[in-house]
């Protein structure tokens, strides 16, 4: 009774008890006149995804994501059932309730979606493991980098700059707001933030700049960022982003998810609540400047790279060119991993207005850039850089982190 087929004769073949695969929200969200908006969809297993005011569908989020990242490999629970409030007349949100399942862990969930300029999801889960997991991961994240402007090489010979849903990992805490770009590696990669204090983090697509695209149809300069702030205090734990090869547009190959130090008793519910926002990312770093571009270069010895950075937003939208020598912008720039900063320059870019910090990074230890390639592709270590901008004791800009491979 809830389908119809129309001329097609099939009718016959479908099973009774086929069911739903997921349902779809529309709302009068971009305000036509003649047709709904889909604000948000419920659809396959764990996923689900949003959009706000005049954008297009791009990443996903999943209600649970477990053992992520580990050899023993990752499930990830599926919502199982689904209960939806009907809305009244001059409702500005809906409720949404689910039962989310697995073999090794159960829960419910209640999202509160209010659409809009952004679209802002409140959701509250309660969880009861089965078994013991190794490693939870809440508010899951899921997204595709295929290539971008710091891809030097791309992967395919194809008319577009960039193809990417996503272009950077945003993490932030009272002390410090880290933006590391997204990557496609040559094998698995895991990253981990570490945090005594979240307040939150969020898979972005920065560039929404079509030219930097050229995609009529994709329109990855239109698809949603999406940030996750917690409802309460998390305690102590870390981000983990998780970038996976890939080798077309069509997969999802970047993860990022919170993993608490600590969880409660195996007898114990765990209990977490968050907003979860689709947005355009403006003003996401407490009044800093931003990174908005990461390339790099191979230098002239093999052992070196070379790193370009524009900076722009905050106070440094401000600040002039030429400054008196008691206030100059300064670059605070550090390695890890038997990496050393060689050189460095810092300077605006009139025709675009940003700062442009240009540093070449030196690989140390036993051995140099190209005995490090000898090594198989699982051994090489990267050396992980941080920058960022300061003005005497004044912190400028967001971190920009950073990993160099081999």
């Amino acid at each position: 009774d809830f389908f119809d087929y129309g001329a097609n004769l099939i009718t016959e073949k479908i099973p009774v008890d086929f069911g739903f695969a997921g349902f779809r929200l529309l709302h009068s969200l971009n305000n036509n006149s003649d047709h709904l908006d889909e604000i948000a969809a419920f659809l396959g297993a764990s996923y689900f995804r949003a959009v706000a005011r005049n954008q297009v569908y791009g990443l996903s989020a999943r209600g649970l994501a477990l053992d992520t990242g580990l050899e023993s490999g990752e499930e990830f629970p599926y919502f199982k059932e689904f209960w939806i409030q009907e809305p009244g007349a001059e409702a500005r949100e809906i409720l949404i309730y689910a039962l989310l399942d697995s073999k090794r862990i159960t829960g419910a969930y209640r999202f509160s979606i209010c659409p809009g300029e952004k679209t802002d999801m409140l959701i509250e889960g309660k969880l009861f493991r089965r078994e013991e997991i190794k490693k939870i991961g809440i508010a899951p994240l899921t997204s595709m980098f295929f290539y971008g402007e710091y891809t030097n090489k791309r992967p395919v010979d194809d008319f577009r700059p960039e193809i990417h849903d996503s272009d950077g990992l945003l993490v932030k805490s009272p002390a410090e707001v880290i933006w590391r770009p997204i990557v496609n590696p040559q094998h698995l990669f895991v990253n981990s933030f570490q945090l005594s204090d979240l307040s939150g983090f969020g898979v972005f697509q920065r560039d929404t700049d079509f030219d930097h695209y050229q995609d009529q149809e994709a329109r990855y300069d239109l698809r949603p960022s999406t940030t996750v702030v917690p409802v309460g205090n998390w305690g102590p734990g870390h981000v983990e982003l998780v970038q996976i090869p890939t080798e077309n547009e069509s997969n999802d190959n970047i993860v990022a998810y919170w993993v608490a130090d600590r969880l409660p008793a195996m007898e114990e519910p765990i209990t977490f609540s968050y907003v979860l926002s689709w947005c355009v990312p403006a003003g996401d770093s407490n009044g800093l400047g931003q990174v908005v571009a990461t390339r790099s270069a191979s230098a002239k010895a093999d052992n070196f790279r070379q790193i370009i950075l524009d900076f722009r937003g905050g106070k440094l939208d401000q600040l002039p060119a030429e400054l008196p020598s008691e206030a100059p912008i300064e670059a605070a720039i550090s390695v890890s991993n038997d990496g050393e900063i060689v050189d460095h320059q810092l300077f605006k870019v009139k025709p675009t207005g940003c700062w442009r910090l240009v540093f070449r990074v030196r690989r140390n230890g036993d051995g140099s850039l190209a005995d490090s390639l000898a090594l198989p592709i699982l051994n090489r270590q990267p050396v992980e850089v941080r920058a960022y901008l300061t003005q005497g004791e004044v912190k400028l800009t967001e971190t920009w982190s950073y990993a160099i491979w081999p």
